[in-house]
């Protein structure tokens, strides 16, 4: 892991392009992880890096099956913006393999068809200690800070999604 360099600035590095997913069951409730690797309790919605040439819808099905064993889910909607993120000055550095300044998302909103019984956190390389399904109003006070003000843009432009389907 990379050591903390307290002479690096946040415009000293990049953003890194990552994908994020607002997976909705049946009821209309979200997909949340709780972080294996946070020291503070740290729930998000499934996200990652876009791999080469990658679209990010692309990444965004290979990052459901590596972060939670499955891709059975439908394409919903994108968000039309990258949105960022910067990482808080004590990770700078650290986290994101101390490479990255935050992350530059593309937000995608997906129906998840199978059942609970397909959803499997151990996977190779395991991101979540656990998981549950909730409704949107929760996810921010669930998700650390400094991810805050983008899960609400993400709610906002995909409010109407959150609602039972037949």
């Amino acid at each position: 892991m990379a050591r903390h360099n307290l002479h690096l600035k946040h415009e000293d590095l990049p953003y890194r392009p990552c994908v994020g997913v607002m997976l909705l069951n049946k009821d209309g409730h979200v997909f949340v992880g709780k972080r294996i690797d946070q020291t503070v309790e740290g729930w998000q919605m499934p996200q990652g890096g876009i791999d080469g040439d990658e679209t990010p819808q692309e990444a965004a099905f290979r990052e459901l099956e590596e972060e939670i064993g499955t891709r059975n889910a439908r394409f919903l909607r994108q968000y039309d913006e990258w949105l960022c993120y910067d990482l808080p000055s004590h990770l700078l550095g650290v986290a994101l393999r101390g490479r990255y300044r935050g992350q530059r998302q593309k937000w995608m909103a997906m129906r998840f068809l199978g059942d609970d019984s397909d959803i499997d956190i151990n996977t190779a390389e395991p991101e979540f200690a656990e998981w549950k399904w909730l409704a949107i109003e929760s996810l921010p006070r669930l998700v650390v800070p400094f991810k805050r003000d983008t899960y609400m843009k993400v709610i906002s432009q995909f409010r109407d999604l959150a609602g039972p389907v037949d």
